[in-house]
């Protein structure tokens, strides 16, 4: 069993190893990378939202003078929670992101540019291909029409119900919220 867990510890830091981009290696004023995210990648990242999904992350990299330009490109799809039966589902992702880079003495974050040590060289992307994820899911994620746990939605029915009708009783016991409504009215 302790041989397993070494050998998921192992793939779980690969998964992270991936997004390492050695900038300062760079040859060519033009490259691409390819990255596919799975499980393993959102698992990985210490105090991730995310925990399932899949999808490929194109990088266009062009070396300019004085910095580089990082072109993202992601698509496929990750499990959120809905937000009204509470059962998974699978939410699209497709974003693209730009951020740009410049060699330094130490590491920063300006607006949309990252500073990375000059000796190392090396963009750790992880953290940014996380951030483009999350900003690229609705803030409301609801299943389809029709696709919510239908014993959830039922009970959410029932209770929403039991709801209305004991504000229409504070409403009736209440005189200021009518004099409100009045006073709204005549608006």
């Amino acid at each position: 069993m302790g041989n397993r867990s070494c050998i998921l510890e192992v793939c779980i830091m690969c998964s992270l190893e991936l997004t390492k981009i050695d900038l300062k290696g760079m040859k060519e004023e033009a490259n691409r990378l390819d990255f596919d995210l799975t499980d393993d990648f959102f698992q990985a990242l210490d105090g991730s939202q995310l925990e399932h999904g899949t999808l490929h992350v194109s990088v266009s990299i062009r070396k300019m003078a004085g910095f580089f330009e990082l072109q993202f490109h992601t698509e496929g799809h990750v499990t959120v929670t809905c937000d009204r039966c509470l059962d998974d589902m699978e939410q699209p992702i497709e974003t693209d992101n730009r951020l740009l880079v410049r060699l330094g003495d130490t590491y920063s974050e300006d607006d949309d540019t990252v500073t990375i040590d000059e000796n190392e060289g090396i963009l750790d992307a992880s953290w940014f291909i996380y951030e483009f994820i999350m900003l690229a899911i609705p803030i409301k994620h609801v299943h389809a029409p029709g696709k919510c746990n239908s014993a959830m939605t039922q009970k959410l029915e029932e209770l929403s119900g039991a709801v209305r009708s004991g504000e229409e009783e504070a409403e009736a016991v209440d005189p200021r919220w009518k004099a409100l409504s009045e006073l709204k009215s005549k608006m």
